[in-house]
């Protein structure tokens, strides 16, 4: 049994605190955990090329009602999950620091990363940076571990 119970904030538009580092060129979120700035955790975002695709996407978000799954593409490969826990709740789990966290957002907030996929979206020049940063972490760690003999 673990001794870390990470609690993970319900993330909302009008927060007081911010929670959203940015979004990459790649759609990634870039999220702080209870304002945890050293550490922001990077959840595969929506990534559609195609303007009916999107429509389609946004669509089924907003038909969620409680209880209901929906699988989205990502650029990355991924597929991102949201769970619709009430109205105006809605649940990705991912994981922090090694351990699975469920990360709440209301309905606003999410569509709103969520728009991000249109099309013709751009990131702001600065969060450009934020891919060259998770390539630069990437060098950190190994390419393979080792087994033992």
């Amino acid at each position: 049994m673990s001794d870390r119970f990470p609690l993970v904030p319900r993330y909302r538009l009008d927060d007081e605190q911010t929670w959203l580092v940015g979004i990459d060129p790649l759609r990634r979120y870039w999220l702080l955990v209870n304002g945890d700035e050293a550490k922001p955790i990077i959840l595969p975002g929506l990534s559609i090329n195609d303007f009916d695709q999107f429509r389609q996407a946004i669509l089924a978000f907003r038909g969620l009602a409680a209880g209901d799954t929906l699988e989205l593409p990502t650029a990355t490969g991924d597929v991102l999950t949201i769970r619709c826990a009430s109205k105006n709740c809605f649940a990705i789990d991912f994981d922090v620091d090694g351990y699975l966290a469920t990360h709440l957002f209301d309905q606003e907030s999410l569509e709103s990363l969520l728009m991000t996929a249109h099309p013709d979206w751009r990131c702001a020049p600065h969060h450009r940076d934020l891919g060259r940063e998770m390539l630069s972490l990437s060098w950190h760690q190994p390419a393979a571990e080792k087994t033992a003999a």
